[in-house]
């Protein structure tokens, strides 16, 4: 099984730390995101992996090479100029072979353990082009819980809201990558035409998840592997 993972961003948001690398290959734990990425990915039956860089693709390529160390086989898709990540996607898919039906695709800025089989289950049994995982939408702020008579009557610590966001973890059929853009975002033109279509559907996911945007995304997600790891 092949994955197609997006890692060209700058991530702006984190430096100093990406002045010198890319945003997936910032440390979590000792071990950069795209590395727990592709560790969690071969422990879901994926053998293959198309990494789609841009920004300091050199420091991708040197820490994982052909992917031997990681047993793995890894290809590159290194963009010239910015594609976005829809326009990635349709360049690194060229690198897939023919005989692939479904291929898997994330962010690389992303962790989850969430597992692959029920969501090829469910792409294949809706017959569907796209299968998106979402995640529960969690408040970033306490939540304030209040009786009728404006008391409050307690506070909730960033609560799980009624809400489900993608989860930048994708299956996809191959007729997909002919609808992607040549340059742009597959959230904003393939998903809304796929869906008006009938041919887009999501699986609601309850596993770990955590994407890393900001400093304080990497201390949460650094506390919450230790807690895992003590855990196990």
């Amino acid at each position: 099984m092949y994955a197609l993972i997006i890692a060209g961003g700058e991530g702006e948001r984190l430096r100093p730390l990406t002045n010198d690398r890319p945003k997936p290959m910032i440390p979590v734990g000792g071990k950069p995101i795209l590395q727990r990425q592709i560790e969690w990915l071969r422990g879901e039956s994926v053998t293959n992996f198309v990494l789609l860089c841009g920004y300091r693709a050199d420091v991708i390529q040197k820490h994982f090479g052909d992917g031997s160390r990681f047993n793995v086989s890894i290809d590159y898709s290194v963009e010239d100029e910015p594609l976005g990540r829809g326009g990635a996607l349709r360049k690194g898919f060229a690198l897939v072979p023919d005989a692939e039906g479904i291929v898997i695709a994330t962010n690389g800025d992303i962790l989850t353990d969430q597992p692959l089989a029920p969501v090829i289950q469910r792409h294949k049994r809706k017959h569907s082009t796209a299968t998106v995982v979402l995640t529960a939408l969690r408040s970033p702020y306490g939540v304030a819980k209040i009786a009728r008579d404006n008391h409050i009557d307690s506070f909730e610590e960033k609560p799980i809201l009624p809400h489900w966001i993608n989860a930048g973890v994708y299956v996809l059929s191959r007729e997909f990558f002919a609808m992607l853009p040549k340059k742009g975002d597959h959230e904003t033109t393939t998903f809304p035409r796929l869906s008006n279509q009938g041919r887009l559907f999501g699986f609601k996911s309850k596993r770990y998840w955590r994407a890393i945007d900001s400093f304080k995304d990497l201390k949460e997600a650094e506390r919450e592997l230790a807690d895992q790891t003590r855990v196990g």
